[in-house]
């Protein structure tokens, strides 16, 4: 395979997705992941080398825009960040397609309605094998599938938690989960939110639709594959080749399609890289790649209550969404409310290295823990910038009155529910908190990068396909949405450029 048909640039839910959408098609299709395989090692069940240790954070170095360096939580391995996701594949709500007006501005509309986007959300929860529910959630869109499996469990203290929650008259509901339960406690008894995943008890990525994709005989996966820049043929108008580096050596390919799914942050950086004419990079015409960088405002959120223990090992199970559309009294949105994996003394310790951890075990074993998640608007301001090899991120927070109002009504709905002490912080830039919006679609391109199908308006042959196209974050997680996207995008290509 010199040079196959379509390259896809990244194995994460982007690339992954839309290589098992394509599967079938005839297609030679090469898989260039920068990353290695996940290795089966104790680091991976342990709260310790996970948090503590930090075993897994990649070796580089970001730069904020006119500061010091930070060390970015994104992951490099086959599966990309998916292999430490929460699994929590919800989507957007239909009211999240259309415009709306938030306290710190307004979110704008997607190129195209839920309705429209709706058949691909029920074909990427089958694809993920999601457990979930319909009709606990006031706020759930139309689904013309239900969910192919039962929710995973509540365990009895999230049970509780629910009922108090009900009691209020709130609506808890299931979270829709990509988790093989069983076959997750088989391998360890830990939740796995931030957990890697090893073996087959998340449906990630890369046990997923890559697992899928790789049984078509025409497509392959080369790991250890960075990507470097890409090359424009002499008229600008298609990428003509892509330079890699492999093993220490140098290397090309030359495929018709193209398809970036390095991740938000990482392919604005390839495009930015790459010379063009203008000396702004690829498929940047409008000056927009980059640009309107997102990432969930959010905060985790300690319900303590010193009488009653929790001793449950996964406990993510629930999500809240009565604040999603308004602040529950007819203003503006806040956002969603969801369980996180359960804690331990090593997780906290990472955060609060002066408090004993004896104390810190106590605090963990009497807590239920909650992760609070609000909209960040796009800013052409907040951005994705290169300095030479050297990452730069400008971001902007917007509407952090929503994470204020949503952390405000969440302590006194705990407060309420009998939680002597809540405690809350908020998530920094070392989080990845669903970074999205770098390459952004839409139907004009003086503002966006990516037509609706997410081909580069300026290189008809190339295709950016994971978060950097979503043009607004919306107040959930993101990758069912990209997954989404990834196979009505690899329907388009069969369709079109693939049809014979």
């Amino acid at each position: 395979m010199t040079n196959p048909d379509i390259v896809i640039i990244g194995s994460g839910i982007g690339g992954a997705t839309i290589a098992s959408g394509l599967a079938g098609s005839g297609a030679s299709i090469l898989i260039l992941e920068r990353g290695e395989p996940l290795p089966a090692t104790p680091h991976a069940r342990s709260t310790r080398s996970i948090f503590v240790d930090e075993h897994y954070r990649p070796k580089e170095m970001w730069r904020e825009a006119g500061g010091s360096a930070f060390n970015p939580g994104n992951y490099y391995y086959v599966g990309g960040n998916s292999k430490f996701f929460g699994a929590v594949l919800i989507r957007y709500r239909k009211e999240d397609f259309s415009e709306l007006e938030h306290f710190g501005g307004v979110s704008p509309a997607w190129p195209f309605s839920y309705d429209e986007f709706e058949p691909w959300y029920s074909k990427a929860e089958q694809l993920f094998r999601v457990r979930g529910t319909l009709g606990e959630d006031p706020t759930e869109p139309f689904h013309s599938l239900p969910y192919a499996f039962k929710p995973v469990p509540d365990e009895p203290p999230i049970a509780r938690a629910r009922a108090e929650l009900t009691g209020l008259g709130l609506h808890p509901a299931s979270l829709p989960l990509g988790v093989d339960i069983e076959a997750w406690l088989k391998e360890g008894r830990t939740g796995w939110d931030a957990f890697p995943n090893t073996g087959q008890g998340k449906i990630d990525a890369q046990t997923g639709p890559l697992t899928e994709a790789l049984k078509d005989q025409n497509i392959r996966l080369e790991t250890g594959a960075h990507v470097d820049w890409l090359e424009t043929a002499p008229d600008g108008k298609t990428i003509a080749v892509i330079h890699y580096t492999q093993n220490g050596a140098q290397k090309t390919l030359s495929p018709k399609l193209v398809i970036l799914s390095a991740g938000a942050v990482n392919s604005a950086v390839i495009l930015l890289r790459s010379p063009s004419a203008t000396g702004k990079g690829l498929a940047n015409s409008s000056d927009q790649v980059g640009r309107n960088f997102m990432n969930h405002n959010s905060s985790a959120m300690l319900a303590i209550d010193p009488r009653r223990r929790n001793d449950a090992v996964y406990q993510k199970t629930l999500m809240l969404n009565d604040y999603y559309l308004s602040d529950g009294k007819g203003g503006k949105p806040l956002g969603n409310v969801q369980l996180l994996g359960k804690i331990d003394g090593n997780m906290l310790k990472a955060n609060v290295k002066r408090v004993p951890k004896l104390a810190l075990d106590f605090m963990a074993g009497h807590a239920v823990d909650w992760y609070l998640m609000c909209e960040d608007l796009p800013d052409p301001e907040s951005r994705i910038m290169v300095d030479g090899k050297g990452i730069v991120m400008q971001w902007r927070r917007s509407n952090m009155q929503s994470l204020e109002g949503l952390t405000k009504v969440m302590r006194e709905n705990f407060r309420a529910c009998g939680y002597p002490i809540v405690l809350s912080r908020p998530f920094d830039k070392r989080t990845p908190s669903h970074q999205c919006g770098t390459v952004r679609m839409g139907n004009d391109p003086a503002t966006s990068p990516l037509d609706p199908f997410c081909r580069a308006y300026d290189h008809r042959n190339l295709f950016v396909v994971d978060g950097g196209f979503l043009p607004t974050s919306a107040a959930v997680n993101p990758a069912l949405s990209i997954a989404a996207q990834a196979l009505r995008v690899a329907d388009y290509l069969r369709k079109t450029e693939l049809a014979t």
